[in-house]
């Protein structure tokens, strides 16, 4: 069976890249960018960093900052609108998933206007015309949204993510400049960046897993472990590595799935409005237990690209030795290690059949059922 691997036209990569940008949109004959940010980024300058440049190349652009941290349904249904009364012929998206999750509605639903209830955009949409064409300048080092064919949106209503896949939201242009990372706090740094190393460890072990996504996966694991705790500290070689890792953790997991540890992250941001890196970070050596009779040998590269020296170790120990060193980066840089402020034992039901119901379930190397999933939450509170 033939394997497609889909990636970004064009991206820019070190300190200085949003220079480029200018550049680009003249090159593309852009006339107007609608630019989507979080609305903190926006208050404490971070937008503006982009903007600035497009001030200076004489780049007209509104912005529109109106979403959540789990962007909703509704925030995306104002974005078209606002995409629309403004005459933008192009986005900028800079933030981190919430910025470029809301884009990539936003970027669909303006070119396929049968799909604005959102709600039919879940899972892989036929959708049959590209978004509007997009710039993505991430700011965190975690999501790789900028170069990933999913976004995910919450229904408010029913309390759940939606996960979309559709090869036609990727941006065309992905701006990875590690001084949009610098002001991010300690705390966000650590989250985001366990999230980077979840997508790296799931892509790798995931059903759809191929060579050339392992490629990708095992270097990023690398780079994500040699480099999370500089970053969380801000250290610029910290900054860049993991500006890189986390990158292309995502040029890999976007093209062959992930697995339980994002299904039983999803609801809990959905339900909890807790932030999708710490759900991760959690859960992850949870399931990395959970699976690890169904991976073969990839915990003992794992383990490797980790810094540990799995010379004359057992199966069982190098297993082991993978799942311990993700659970001391976690400790490292400040994780919590369980749920008990987070879930609620009333709500274990839901989450446990949110979770199997998520479309990144089926990638998850071991079978699991509902049953199955609430004990792992269970074992985690």
């Amino acid at each position: 069976m033939a394997q497609r691997f889909v990636l970004n036209e064009t991206s820019y990569h070190g300190k200085g890249a949003i220079d480029a940008i200018p550049e680009e949109v003249k090159a593309r004959g852009f006339k107007k960018a609608l630019v989507i940010s979080d609305p903190d980024l926006v208050k404490f300058g971070v937008t503006g960093k982009v903007t600035d440049k497009l001030d200076e190349a004489g780049i007209p652009y509104e912005i529109f900052s109106d979403l959540k941290a789990n962007p909703t349904v509704k925030n995306v249904q104002d974005g078209v609108q606002k995409f629309k009364d403004s005459g933008a012929d192009f986005l900028i998206a800079i933030g981190g998933g919430s910025s470029m999750d809301t884009a990539k509605g936003v970027g669909i639903v303006a070119n396929n206007p049968e799909f604005e209830d959102i709600i039919s955009l879940e899972g892989v949409a036929d959708t049959k015309n590209k978004a509007v064409p997009t710039f993505a300048v991430p700011t965190t080092a975690g999501t790789a949204a900028e170069v990933t064919i999913n976004y995910v949106i919450t229904d408010e209503d029913k309390h759940r993510k939606m996960v979309c896949v559709d090869v036609n939201d990727i941006p065309q242009i992905a701006i990875i400049d590690p001084d949009m990372m610098s002001s991010m706090p300690a705390g966000l740094t650590a989250a985001t960046g366990m999230d980077a190393l979840t997508h790296a460890i799931e892509g790798y072990t995931t059903l759809g897993a191929w060579d050339l996504s392992d490629m990708f996966h095992i270097n990023a694991i690398k780079m994500i472990s040699d480099s999370l705790r500089g970053a969380v500290k801000n250290t610029p070689e910290g900054r860049e590595g993991m500006a890189l890792g986390q990158y292309v953790a995502g040029m890999g997991f976007s093209n062959v799935g992930l697995g339980i540890v994002h299904s039983m992250a999803h609801p809990l941001g959905a339900l909890y409005d807790t932030p999708h890196g710490i759900a991760n970070a959690i859960i992850l050596p949870t399931v990395m237990e959970y699976n690890a009779e169904a991976t073969g040998d990839k915990y003992k590269y794992i383990a490797e690209a980790m810094g540990v020296d799995t010379t004359d170790m057992s199966q069982e120990e190098y297993r082991k030795a993978a799942v311990d060193a993700v659970k001391q980066l976690a400790a490292d840089v400040g994780i919590p290690a369980d749920l008990k402020d987070i879930v609620k034992e009333e709500d274990i039901p839901f989450l446990a059949q949110s979770a199997y119901d998520d479309a990144c379930r089926p990638g998850n190397p071991r079978d699991t059922s509902v049953e199955e999933i609430t004990e792992l939450y269970e074992s985690l509170i």
